[in-house]
């Protein structure tokens, strides 16, 4: 997998590169928060859990502890009782029906619809979140099924609309530019 640039802190990028599991932390607490701060929670987090960020331990972390990890200042999310819920039964989802190996939600898919459906099915991702995160599999990750761009909807279109086409500092503000004018459209 290549090393991604979505964060703006090196360590924090090496860990979503890295760490599929850590990858979909960061899309799931991508919610009302900013991006960049969302995806490096997964390695604030995995430093609140002495290294450790894979779903085996975030599932066999009591709940209210897990909670606690969230809480601690700077919180990890704006909601951290909520995430870590959301967190949790992400990672307890992740060993039940795929023995652990986030990655193996995308590894053998034959269709970005299948694709898309896997992620939909996971705790915490939407229609729109799974979008997403099919566009940043395709367009960063080499993860590209049949269909994927189609699957991915608008995110899987050429320019700047969601993390998937965060690449460095300039990227990230053309992001936030057209989700300014989206929601500027919105309330017009």
């Amino acid at each position: 997998m290549p090393t991604l640039t979505l964060t703006g802190d090196p360590d924090a990028d090496r860990l979503l590169s890295d760490n599929p599991f850590a990858l979909l932390v960061g899309m799931l607490l991508d919610q009302q928060i900013a991006m960049e701060v969302a995806f490096a929670g997964p390695a604030r987090l995995a430093g609140r859990l002495d290294g450790d960020l894979t779903p085996a331990t975030v599932a066999a972390t009591e709940l209210d502890e897990l909670e606690a990890r969230f809480r601690e200042k700077p919180a990890l999310h704006r909601y951290p009782g909520a995430m870590a819920k959301r967190v949790h039964a992400l990672a307890r989802q992740l060993l039940e029906e795929h023995d652990g190996d986030a990655a193996a939600v995308w590894a053998d898919v034959e269709t970005g619809d299948e694709l898309r459906r896997r992620l939909t099915a996971l705790p915490g991702f939407g229609d729109q979140k799974a979008r997403i995160f099919v566009a940043l599999l395709g367009k960063q990750c080499g993860v590209t099924p049949d269909g994927w761009r189609r699957a991915a909807g608008e995110y899987g279109e050429p320019g700047h609309r969601s993390i998937a086409d965060v690449t460095d500092e300039a990227s990230l503000a053309e992001v936030r530019a057209w989700k300014q004018a989206r929601k500027a459209e919105a309330r017009a």
